[in-house]
């Protein structure tokens, strides 16, 4: 066998092989040989069948197969050999004339490889990293939420602004006859709000479906409809009141506190505020880091520039996924896919260089936080070891489970890396304030 490597450009190579009848005519005469001893051909006893016959009818077939193994070998050990580092999978050079007659066979790869490049870590222009707080509207609100979600119902017949009113929605036509419980706050525009308050149990309300309700998802949850019907609905509806009731606020007591959190860990209404200020903006940290994340991945694909093997990776892509695509949907494909390509090049060099590739002893201690974690929330908070060991072991086992967990570590661990290394500026403000700044809502 021999193996030639052709240089087209930087990003563009041939490999060629030449396989001889030694690389594969003792796999195939061991092949057919087992094929004697078990093929059923008529007229002749199991086992004693001509070998000339056996050839005949399967000879090309295995020669073949083993020629292709043999070839995909040769090319997977040159290619690890050589350190090659490619984008895709070699594509096979077509051959009109393949002689399989011959028992010398020459074969050609197109290959891409990967390009060289380096990656500036520091901006001119510094990012922006947010810090999230819980301004004092939002620790308010929250705790009215607990007290009315811990509180008592109170039954009425008038209905209030405050109030939950249940009865059921009607449209013959539509075929619509949901019963829902819904709170207000919950309806939009002063129109709407002004049917419900004042009115009675047993009365019928006729509202309009287009613009009901603040959040269009509410009117599939309420209606019982599904989304493309909730996008689109616009009819009348009555509504049948059978229940109105008022929530009656739960006191800020010890035992709210204990119910919530558990025995002892807050013991006042202002230590329930610094808790709920504690938890929100631990959830706001995982908001800002993911802002964060983002916009220097979008930084580093902007400012770390290389060519692509382009011609090879859109006629690859033609026949990499499930469906075959002509060369205007490969074109397509590539330009949809080129930023991801290309951050997948910058990050898998920046995992190399700095040494944040994940092994498994840091699989082992992620989940093992992550389930110490998970277990608090439902107050466990001191499992044994061998608890914790056992968990891991059978998240461990579920492959797509590894998967998950490593590509959040390897986000982590890029995540810790960025921080110590990019260019930013630190800016702390309320969540709506956040909201509103890099949302635009």
């Amino acid at each position: 066998m021999n193996i030639t490597r052709e240089t087209i450009d930087a990003l563009n190579a041939v490999v060629k092989i030449d396989i001889t009848k030694a690389d594969y005519s003792e796999n195939v005469e061991k092949i057919l040989t087992n094929y004697r001893k078990t093929a059923n051909i008529p007229g002749f006893r199991k086992g004693q069948v001509p070998m000339s016959l056996v050839k005949k009818q399967y000879g090309k077939s295995v020669l073949a197969d083993e020629v292709n193994k043999t070839l995909q070998e040769a090319l997977g050990k040159y290619l690890n050999d050589e350190k090659l580092d490619v984008l895709g999978s070699p594509l096979p050079v077509a051959q009109d004339d393949l002689d399989w007659e011959s028992e010398d066979f020459s074969f050609a790869f197109e290959i891409g490889l990967s390009p060289e490049f380096e990656i500036k870590l520091k901006a001119k222009k510094a990012l922006t990293k947010y810090t999230i707080t819980a301004d004092k509207k939002m620790i308010d609100d929250q705790v009215i939420n607990i007290q009315k979600q811990y509180g008592k119902l109170v039954s009425k017949t008038v209905v209030g602004v405050e109030d939950e009113v249940t009865g059921v929605f009607f449209n013959d036509a539509e075929g619509i006859e949901a019963t829902a419980t819904i709170s207000l706050d919950k309806l939009k525009g002063k129109s709407n709000l002004n049917a419900f308050v004042g009115a009675n149990v047993d009365d019928v309300l006729t509202l309009k479906t287009k613009g009901l309700f603040k959040d269009s998802q509410d009117l599939m949850t309420y209606l019982k409809v599904d989304r493309d019907t909730s996008n689109t609905l616009d009819i009348q509806v009555t509504f049948t009141i059978s229940e109105v009731n008022t929530r009656e606020l739960a006191d800020l007591d010890q035992e709210l506190f204990d119910k919530l959190f558990g025995a002892g860990v807050v013991n006042s209404a202002t230590e329930l505020r610094a808790k709920i200020t504690e938890d929100a903006e631990k959830q706001f940290v995982q908001q800002a880091d993911q802002k964060f994340l983002n916009d220097v991945t979008e930084y580093l694909v902007e400012n770390t520039k290389f060519d692509l093997p382009i011609k090879f990776l859109q006629k690859w892509l033609q026949t990499a996924g499930e469906t075959e695509l002509n060369e205007q949907q490969a074109k397509e494909e590539f330009e949809k896919s080129e930023k991801s390509m290309r951050y997948q090049l910058i990050e898998s060099k920046l995992i190399i260089d700095n040494n944040l590739q994940v092994n498994f002893e840091d699989l082992k201690a992620y989940t093992s936080e992550m389930i110490k974690a998970q277990m608090a929330q439902y107050g466990q908070m001191n499992p044994t070891e061998k608890e914790i060991d056992d968990i891991v072991a059978r998240v461990l086992s579920n492959q797509d489970e590894v998967k998950r967990i490593s590509e959040q570590l390897t986000s982590q661990k890029l995540l810790d890396f960025y921080k110590e290394n990019v260019n930013f500026k630190d800016k702390k403000l309320t969540y709506e304030a956040f909201v509103k700044e890099v949302y635009g809502k």
